[in-house]
């Protein structure tokens, strides 16, 4: 399967009205296919299944540099998964230099959420994630957030996680004064998912930086808190 080839059966499978929509939603300048989310899964599905690790790390670098909004959705799709054989550092080096493209919101996400498989295989490259938490980029700096979200699901995480969760936290407090939308949406994502598991510490959070905050950051990530103030 070469990409021009995965293209092909992704513009087949498209829909021109729905492409339509898709690009008005989205608000981004690029070619829409009009594919949607579970037909794109049952491609990425097949791919993977029929390919060997470096034909898929072509496909994926293909697709992405297609330009189109479904390419880039399944290139994401097809180095999503929690064990890469081998974990070197192929698919992670393609994940993050396709972080500078980053324009949208749903293509940054599915490529993040690649990212978090490989962040939580290899904890070492959050040192690389957390260069980008003072990147002119903003969906850069975005996605030092949408990457690390892994650690903030943890009941009961051991002392090195601990260690991640309050470095994270860290970076989170450096963009409480960025008042991009994103950004605010960001730490307010990665703060509400934490309340769920470690309220104590999202709490501290809002008793220091929520004046800083947007109003419906702040109100946006304490929404999940208990009520009973544990």
């Amino acid at each position: 399967m070469t990409p021009k080839q995965a293209t092909a059966l992704l513009r087949a499978a498209g829909d021109p009205a729905k492409a339509a929509e898709m690009h008005r939603y989205h608000k981004v300048d690029r070619p829409y296919l009009g594919v949607a989310n579970p037909q794109i899964d049952a491609f990425v599905k097949e791919w993977r299944a029929a390919t060997d690790l470096d034909t898929r790390l072509a496909l994926a670098r293909g697709l992405w540099k297609g330009n189109t909004h479904e390419g880039r959705i399944a290139a994401a799709k097809l180095l999503t998964q929690a064990r890469i054989r081998p974990d070197d550092q192929g698919a992670w080096d393609l994940i993050t230099s396709w972080v500078p493209d980053f324009d949208a919101w749903a293509i940054a996400d599915h490529a993040s959420i690649a990212g978090q498989k490989r962040l939580v295989a290899d904890p070492t490259r959050l040192d690389m994630v957390e260069t980008w938490t003072t990147s002119d980029h903003m969906w850069t700096r975005r996605a030092a957030l949408v990457m690390t979200l892994p650690w903030t699901k943890q009941n009961h995480p051991k002392p090195d996680e601990l260690a991640i969760r309050d470095r994270i936290l860290g970076w989170a407090a450096s963009y409480v004064t960025d008042h991009d939308w994103f950004i605010q949406k960001a730490i307010a994502w990665w703060l509400r998912e934490l309340s769920k598991h470690d309220p104590a510490r999202v709490r501290t959070f809002l008793d220091t930086h929520a004046d800083a905050m947007k109003p419906f950051a702040a109100k946006e990530a304490g929404r999940k808190l208990p009520l009973d103030g544990s």
